[in-house]
C-alpha cells in the first residue's frame, strides 16, 4: 500500500430476519411502524392534544430562563399560579383518555419550575429579613 494501512474489507451481514430481511431492513420497518403509530395516535400530532402541550413548553422555557432573574423581582402570585396549574394539569393528563404524556411532562416541569422560583423568593425574603433584624 502506497499511502498507509489498508483496512480489511467490510463484511456485509448475511444474518436474515424473520421474513428473509436483513437486520437493517427489520430495524427500518420497526421505525416506520413506530412513526406511523405516533402519527396516528389519538394524542398525536394531528390533534390539539399534541400541539397544546407542545406550545406550553414555551411558557416553561420562559420560566426556566427566569432562573437567572434576581429573586426580588419574582412574583409570588404568578409563580404560585404556575406551580398550581402544573400540579392540577399533571394529574388531569393521566385521568383523561387517551393518556397524554406530553401534557403530563410539560406540567411536571412547569410545577417544578414554579416551586423552585417560590423557594428562591422565600429564601431571598428570609435573608433580607435576617439582615434587617441584624442591623437593628
Amino acid at each position: 500500500p502506497r499511502f498507509g494501512h489498508t483496512r480489511p474489507a467490510r463484511r456485509r451481514s448475511s444474518r436474515r430476519g424473520s421474513l428473509g430481511h436483513t437486520a437493517r431492513q427489520d430495524d427500518m420497518a420497526g421505525l416506520m411502524q413506530s412513526a406511523a403509530a405516533f402519527w396516528n395516535h389519538p394524542a398525536g400530532p394531528k390533534t390539539i392534544f399534541f400541539w397544546a402541550p407542545t406550545m406550553k413548553w414555551g411558557i416553561t422555557a420562559a420560566n426556566i430562563k427566569d432562573f437567572s432573574r434576581p429573586p426580588e423581582l419574582l412574583s409570588v402570585p404568578q409563580q404560585a399560579a404556575v406551580a398550581t396549574t402544573g400540579l392540577i394539569w399533571m394529574k388531569y393528563s393521566l385521568d383523561i383518555t387517551p393518556k397524554n404524556y406530553n401534557l403530563m411532562s410539560v406540567n411536571a416541569v412547569m410545577a417544578a419550575t414554579g416551586l423552585y422560583q417560590l423557594y428562591r423568593k422565600m429564601k431571598h425574603d428570609q435573608e433580607v429579613a435576617a439582615v434587617a433584624k441584624a442591623a437593628k
